[in-house]
């Protein structure tokens, strides 16, 4: 049987997401109560500009004084889509205090204070859900943290940011210089005016961040995740990776040790196989390459972002937090109990690709070689090309620690048969 009492929801935000979200609640009203037991009714909702018309919103619902509407005590569930550090954070805590559980889509702020959110959720009995925190649409917190929880993941790897593989994908496509694909992305609406959240992998890794603390059962902060961003790479990048068989992504990934006892969180471009399941996802896709014990190799893709995807997720959030208000219980908290050390970059263990610009002339081949193998770096291949002189030498490594290729890369610009470093890129993905 149907509760006639409705569910109220407050929102906070109405941009591009969150007025999607209130146009699905509008539009679906009697699916979402179908699937709740309960309707779902839109109590109010929180802005900055409350003059600004908008459609399907009663005005009579919108206010811009967010503390108040959360700390109204009738309402079930706060839907917060403002993103940000503060005020979202407070409004969250004082949402738990007042009695309502929240759905979020701020990775910031949960990448960043993810472990007092869920403490604050624990202390006052109520849910924090945030699927749509790390890819929009595609369905990944919930089978990580619920589907595969009789698994153990070993690695994930993915594209968790639509504007840098749009610009990389045109780079890879047409030849186009780092400039030129990003002005194309601002232009087509992938890219903001300021993307250097997106370009220099600040978005990525704080979706990392999440991903990681879900997936290895540990604590894992923003600032424990290593991070490069993507406007270095270039033309002559793309045609080594071409020659490898490879395309470049710029990938989130986590794993853990080899051993076991501990894991790493990182965000940079990577160069990966062309048979690789994620070097085919073009423009302003995700996806994300789950790898565990029992599961083996899985992988989620969709769109990563934009109003409508972004909102499917929140709602599926939604209408989970409703059904546990209803049933009086509340869905999965923080796992955090592996307590895993996060290593540094120093750490990680990969293979490389360097691009070395060097005089041309005998000799030359044995003294890099020489640096690589004093430093306990094995070479896979060398590729040598030289004119007037000048020669560009290739190396692409074995797997190697990057504290180990960082001792290489200081003894091979002391060299003076070094002209300089071009480029270095890990190898990711086989």
């Amino acid at each position: 049987m149907m509760r006639t009492r409705p569910l109220k929801v407050a929102l906070l935000g109405c941009g591009v997401v969150g007025s999607e979200v209130a146009r699905i609640m509008t539009t679906h009203a009697d699916d979402l109560a179908a699937r709740i037991g309960a309707p779902v009714e839109l109590a109010g909702v929180a802005v900055r500009r409350p003059s600004k018309v908008r459609e399907g919103i009663p005005q009579e619902l919108v206010t811009t004084d967010a503390t108040a509407l959360v700390k109204r005590g009738d309402i079930d569930v706060v839907v917060e889509v403002i993103g940000g550090i503060e005020p979202a954070r407070s409004l969250i805590t004082t949402a738990f205090e007042h009695g309502a559980s929240v759905v979020s889509a701020n990775k910031a702020l949960l990448a960043q204070d993810g472990a007092a959110l869920h403490a604050a959720a624990d202390q006052h009995g109520k849910d924090l859900y945030y699927e749509a925190a790390v890819a929009g649409a595609i369905p990944l917190i919930r089978p990580l943290r619920e589907s595969l929880a009789g698994d153990k993941v070993n690695r994930v790897l993915g594209i968790v940011n639509g504007t840098t593989n749009f610009i990389l994908d045109k780079m890879d496509s047409t030849g186009a210089g780092y400039q030129e694909a990003l002005d194309e992305a601002t232009a087509l609406g992938y890219a903001e005016a300021d993307p250097t959240a997106d370009v220099e992998g600040f978005d990525a890794a704080a979706k990392a961040a999440i991903l990681a603390g879900i997936a290895f059962h540990t604590r894992v902060r923003l600032d424990d995740v290593y991070r490069e961003g993507m406007t270095e790479v270039t033309a002559s990048d793309f045609a080594s990776a071409k020659n490898m068989g490879c395309t470049i992504k710029l990938l989130a990934i986590c794993e853990r040790a080899e051993d076991g006892r501990s894991v790493t969180a990182r965000v940079h471009p990577a160069m990966i196989p062309l048979t690789h399941p994620l070097a085919s996802v073009r423009g302003a896709y995700n996806a994300v390459f789950v790898e565990s014990d029992a599961s083996g190799q899985l992988m989620f893709y969709g769109p990563g972002a934009g109003g409508a995807p972004t909102a499917s997720a929140v709602l599926g959030d939604l209408v989970a937090v409703c059904r546990n208000r209803l049933s009086g219980t509340t869905g999965p908290g923080e796992s955090a109990y592996a307590a895993l050390p996060v290593s540094g970059m120093g750490e990680v263990v990969t293979r490389y690709h360097i691009s070395l610009d060097v005089a041309d002339k005998p000799g030359v081949l044995a003294q890099v070689a020489t640096v690589f193998a004093e430093h306990g770096v094995s070479i896979d291949t060398v590729r040598q090309q030289g004119k007037d002189g000048e020669a560009s030498l290739v190396v692409v490594t074995h797997r190697a620690s990057d504290a180990a290729l960082g001792g290489t890369v200081e003894a091979l610009r002391k060299l003076d048969t070094v002209r300089g470093v071009a480029s270095i890129m890990r190898v990711e993905g086989e």
